[in-house]
């Protein structure tokens, strides 16, 4: 049986406890390669119906695509920090305070959240991240703090390279970006500030970076964890002065064409260091595309920006490989969400789950194993900002608030719209509007918020701008 994704009071226990794989079931500890870009689109890459549609063919990540797994229903939250807060926690970003950033105040993870990194580096693990954050700008909140070994990267937001091509921007008052690298509990290095000229060559820095953690650790014979979160394609959409103009199809292809090279070299390298057999790679995007003119993305198949509960919003590429592990060329329509990345790497890597607080994951090894067919699970809540929008279970969404822009004003429904994904993909036309039929769904539903909200009263949400030291009143 699949669980909804919300925490049933009565199995609290069961979902917080998860019995990691051993090594005598695995054989070595693998190594672990996560690579994020930044607000992709599900209808960029050829094997997701982009590609040449898009101006630029993608043929390294259409190859890994044949070599595992690609999902076709792997959702995320609408906004940067909150897929990033759930990727690192395994929890939903209400839970951690983490559900939005607000200028000029402290933001991100507090300490006592317990980490992907963290986990592994107990486990043995090296751990390097090279790309962008987003989870905290000040001590003891950088990725460095947060489990780490080393870190090469930005802070916050790729956008602040725009900060000092702007009319009378003055470095004096505002927060000033810069490329920075760290080592664990240290305090950040600055390295150079991150304007225009040095967002076109970061993510090649970034991809160097990682592939000499690779290389260290191998030659350390020490398992590692190489998280690479690019900052392609996020705006300004600029890429590498090796692929702009390359294409002849405009910005965004170039940096499509940039993006599926950097992940070719990494693969590369992979091979090149003789551990292919032995190293999970998780490839995918953490929002839908963006919506601002020029630097527009596509959702392909579905409707919607990131910062909206549409399926462009939440569903995202995402593609896994593990040699001998996982069957090459499957495609899944099977519900996953990133909260669920942390339970399943880490009963890969031979860890556990933290036990002493909600854990929203579920564990998909069995289901990327091939030993079940079905998704562990089968809905989750979709929250923008603090605020309900939306509830994913099975092939129907439920809104509770309408948003189709990031743009435009919510509106609280006096009625919730019901879409079968199925039959409306594009969220256009809500059954509950033109019959009954789907009336059956709404008490479903109903009672999966209802469980979740209680959940939220069992652990009360962490909220934004809680400083360190921070302990759970319960």
């Amino acid at each position: 049986m699949r669980r909804p994704a919300c925490f049933l009071l009565s199995v609290v226990a069961t979902l917080l406890i998860i019995c990691p794989i051993t090594a005598a079931q695995t054989g070595d500890r693998p190594n672990i390669v996560v690579m994020m870009v930044d607000n992709l689109g599900w209808g960029e890459l050829g094997c997701y119906g982009g590609g040449v549609l898009r101006g630029a063919e993608t043929p390294r990540l259409d190859k890994l695509a044949e070599e595992g797994i690609r999902f076709l229903n792997f959702n995320v939250e609408p906004q940067c920090t909150p897929s990033r807060s759930a990727f690192m926690t395994g929890r939903h970003p209400i839970r951690s305070g983490t559900t939005k950033v607000v200028w000029g105040m402290l933001y991100g993870m507090t300490q006592w959240e317990r980490t992907l990194p963290e986990l592994l580096s107990e486990k043995g693990y090296a751990t390097g991240m090279y790309g962008k954050w987003h989870l905290g700008d000040v001590p003891g909140r950088f990725p460095t703090d947060q489990g780490f070994d080393e870190w090469y990267g930005i802070a916050n937001t790729t956008d602040e390279a725009l900060y000092s091509s702007h009319y009378q921007y003055d470095a004096e008052v505002t927060v000033e970006p810069f490329v920075v690298e760290a080592q664990k509990g240290g305090i950040p290095r600055q390295l150079k500030p991150y304007n225009l000229e040095t967002r076109r060559t970061i993510d090649a820095e970034c991809t160097e970076s990682a592939i000499a953690f690779m290389r260290k650790s191998v030659q350390a014979k020490k398992p590692f964890f190489a998280f690479v979160p690019f900052t392609h394609a996020h705006l300004p959409t600029t890429a590498h002065p090796d692929f702009a103009g390359k294409t002849g199809n405009g910005a965004y292809a170039d940096v499509l064409t940039e993006i599926d090279y950097r992940s070719g070299q990494i693969l590369d390298a992979i091979d090149d260091l003789g551990v292919r057999d032995n190293t999970v790679v998780l490839w995918l995007s953490d929002n839908g595309p963006e919506e601002i003119e020029g630097h527009h993305g596509t959702a392909g198949y579905w409707r919607g920006n990131y910062f909206t509960a549409l399926e462009g919003s939440l569903r995202v590429p995402a593609i896994m490989r593990w040699p001998g592990k996982i069957e090459g060329g499957r495609i899944s329509n099977e519900i996953v969400h990133i909260v669920d990345v942390l339970p399943t790497l880490a009963r890969i890597a031979g860890a556990g789950v933290p036990k002493d607080r909600l854990i929203d994951g579920v564990d998909q090894v069995d289901f990327l194993l091939g030993k079940q067919k079905e998704s562990a699970r089968e809905g989750f809540p979709i929250f923008n900002g603090d605020d309900l929008f939306a509830y994913k279970w099975r092939n129907w969404k439920v809104h509770f608030i309408a948003l189709d822009s990031m743009f435009g004003k919510p509106a609280k429904l006096n009625m919730p719209h019901v879409h079968n994904l199925l039959e409306d993909p594009k969220e256009l036309y809500p059954v509950d509007k033109v019959d009954v039929s789907a009336s059956w769904v709404f008490p479903v539903i109903a009672k999966q918020v209802v469980e979740f909200r209680k959940s939220l009263v069992i652990e009360p949400p962490i909220r934004l701008g809680t400083p360190d030291p921070y302990e759970p009143p319960n």
